[in-house]
């Protein structure tokens, strides 16, 4: 009869700590205020002109110098809409084109890229850094 009500009492102990836990978990949802949510679709907009600028850049290496796309790393960060880009590109070592070739590439893309989007950078706020490896 003990062990029926010991069993009993864990039981209805789980199903009440169950129903907490559920209960957290509902109130726990993100809410966001306007000026949050302006600031992440802010984010999301950056975010995907700079994947956007990432593949110009590539593509337009990759054209003008014969190097294979897969293999130039590119990292693009700032803000396009503050009008900061910063841009650091790496390709193989043994792939005969000077780092002043792909540097000016890389900002004639910007410029071309500033100018489809309708984005206004000044080369001020632009910093490229090529590396090999």
């Amino acid at each position: 009869m003990l062990k029926k009500a010991i069993i009993s009492g864990i039981i209805f102990s789980s199903i009440l700590l169950g129903g907490c836990n559920e209960e957290k978990e509902k109130t726990s949802e993100l809410v966001l205020t306007d000026s949050e949510q302006e600031v992440a679709a802010d984010d999301q907009e950056n975010a995907e002109l700079l994947l956007e600028l990432k593949n110009e850049i590539i593509d337009s290496i990759a054209e003008q110098t014969g190097i294979d796309s897969k293999s130039i790393v590119i990292m693009v960060g700032g803000n396009p809409i503050k009008e900061i880009i910063n841009v650091s590109v790496s390709f193989p070592k043994d792939v005969k084109v000077d780092d002043t070739m792909i540097q000016q590439i890389a900002e004639d893309s910007i410029k071309k890229f500033s100018e489809t989007e309708s984005i206004k950078i000044s080369e001020e706020n632009i910093t490229i850094k090529i590396e090999k490896y």
